[in-house]
């Protein structure tokens, strides 16, 4: 059944403003979209009143997934501020509705409680852990997913998020093209394949769609992947983060108690210069760095065997040793790793006896020794 605008807009006429206005009057809707049974919009209100559209953006998505049809639901709500505007003026009593305060009298609580606060366990999982990167580019998604198998063959129950949002890599790299479906709870169930649970943002629109998010939508839907899904019960998760230090990492640090981060770089300077940005980032926020891995490390000419260090060899050993943090190992430039990955057949799992997959198991190990007293404990 095809779900239409019109279906959504009369779904959302429905739904109340802080200030009792419907919502589609409210002037706060982006452009909906509505493809496949899949619905996306966001709400665009002031910083200085998105405490109490928290509730109103909940009540607009349980509306929306009421529609005979709809599969999937995402709303996003963002909160900027404009440049050079006052701060909200005290709360006055309401002229609207009977009851209704305006929006801006919801304040947060005051006396700076930490962000942390917000953190809560994802049930069933006993451990969420980072493969993140400072710049694009070096690997990241690759080593997640063939980390994420590496930690299956230690007999692991293991699961993968690819919290990519901007670049989502796990429908390609996993071959999966299926839509995730909804439980009674209305939880979408992750796709599965080579024993992993899986899911990606990847999974909910078109490869060749263009991902622009604000940094509110970005927050809102790596929320709503890690508490909207039902991941069941998994030793480790293992999150693709975006590259960088922005909204999504912190989100991540925020909303689940991390135990722990992979940093993922390429030997050259201009690689660890944003590979020590990311593990600042998240010594922060007090999050674990379980260890550096150096991708790309050095290229061995399968004819002849001479090893060549394209991109340098050993930087991320080094900087390592010089943070005080686990150096995890070095994984080689090589054909093999980028055909099956560009072929959805990881080289873990298409290649288990083969040198590359001894390489990601031995950083698999590391990482589950560290992680060890965790697991245990779930």
């Amino acid at each position: 059944m095809s779900v239409t605008q019109q279906q959504v807009l009369d779904s959302l006429a429905k739904v109340k403003s802080p200030r009792g206005v419907a919502l589609t009057h409210a002037n706060v809707l982006s452009a909906i979209s509505a493809s496949d049974g899949k619905v996306f919009f966001s709400i665009n209100v002031d910083a200085a009143e998105a405490r109490a559209w928290e509730s109103v953006r909940a009540e607009a998505e349980a509306a929306v997934r009421a529609i005979p049809g709809v599969t999937t639901v995402m709303v996003a709500l963002t909160a900027e501020r404009k440049p050079g505007s006052a701060p909200p003026p005290p709360p006055q009593p309401s002229r609207g509705a009977p009851g209704v305060q305006p929006a801006h009298a919801h304040k947060p609580p005051q006396g700076g409680g930490s962000p942390m606060a917000r953190q809560s366990e994802i049930p069933g999982v006993a451990a969420v852990i980072a493969v993140a990167s400072g710049k694009g580019g070096v690997g990241k998604s690759t080593t997640a997913l063939n980390l994420a198998l590496g930690l299956r063959d230690l007999g692991l129950k293991v699961g993968l998020l690819d919290a990519d949002i901007y670049g989502p890599s796990v429908p390609r790299l996993t071959g999966l093209r299926d839509k995730p479906e909804l439980n009674g709870e209305r939880k979408m169930i992750p796709l599965r394949r080579f024993g992993l649970a899986i899911m990606s943002i990847g999974f909910l629109v078109e490869e060749e769609t263009a991902m622009i998010w604000r940094g509110p939508m970005v927050m809102s839907a790596v929320t709503q992947m890690l508490r909207d899904v039902e991941w069941g019960k998994l030793d480790v998760l293992v999150v693709d983060m975006p590259p960088g230090t922005g909204d999504a990492q912190l989100t991540l640090a925020q909303n689940v108690p991390l135990k722990g981060a992979v940093i993922v770089s390429t030997p050259q300077d201009l690689s660890l210069i944003d590979a020590r940005r990311g593990l600042a980032m998240f010594k922060k926020v007090n999050v674990p760095v379980l260890g550096i891995v150096e991708n790309m490390s050095y290229f061995q000419c399968p004819h002849c065997g001479t090893k060549s260090d394209i991109f340098g060899h050993g930087g991320a050993r080094h900087e390592a040793e010089k943070l005080g943090v686990p150096f995890l190992g070095e994984i080689p430039l090589h054909m093999a790793i980028r055909a099956t990955s560009d072929a959805g057949n990881p080289v873990v799992d298409s290649e288990p006896d083969g040198p590359h997959a001894a390489i990601y198991r031995a950083i698999a190990g590391q990482v589950r020794d560290q992680l060890k007293g965790v697991i245990a404990a779930a």
